[in-house]
């Protein structure tokens, strides 16, 4: 047998392991660990169970993530929308961040204004009706703070 260690033929009279220990396939001695069979197919299902199951759980969170990123983009677009349609209101005064303005039809045209539906006094509010309360955000596009779920076609 050249340059080889295995297990020498039971039969010969060297029966003895010759190579290294920790590659003996049983044990050399009564302190040397147990060395067990070992059944490739169950740790080959174990694994791949695993496998399967980790990675279902990190695509179920890159899921939510991308409903989460989906929704956002959403809110975003409606923003914008929102945005165009009182830019193109009349509007009386230059908006500035921060304060509540209020939405408003009248007739063929909206109306921004910085009286709330409620704020009208005696006379009432003078437009056809009131769309949304709205706030200037720093990016130029407005934030809906209320609106008028009743108002239909907008």
């Amino acid at each position: 047998m050249e340059n080889q260690h295995p297990i020498a033929d039971e039969n010969s009279s060297d029966a003895l392991y010759q190579g290294p220990a920790s590659l003996a396939p049983y044990p050399l001695h009564l302190g040397s660990p147990v060395i067990k069979a070992v059944d490739k197919g169950k740790i080959r299902t174990a694994a791949v169970e695993t496998m399967h199951k980790n990675a279902e759980a990190q695509m179920q969170m890159l899921r939510k993530q991308a409903d989460l990123l989906l929704k956002q983009a959403e809110d975003i677009e409606k923003r914008i929308r929102l945005s165009e349609r009182i830019y193109m209101a009349n509007m009386g005064f230059e908006p500035i961040c921060g304060p509540m303005y209020h939405l408003y039809q009248h007739t063929e045209n909206e109306i921004i204004s910085l009286i709330g539906p409620m704020e009208w006094g005696v006379k009432g509010c003078p437009y056809d009706h009131w769309i949304a309360t709205v706030r200037l955000l720093g990016d130029k596009t407005w934030e809906i703070l209320m609106e008028n779920t009743m108002e239909g076609g907008h």
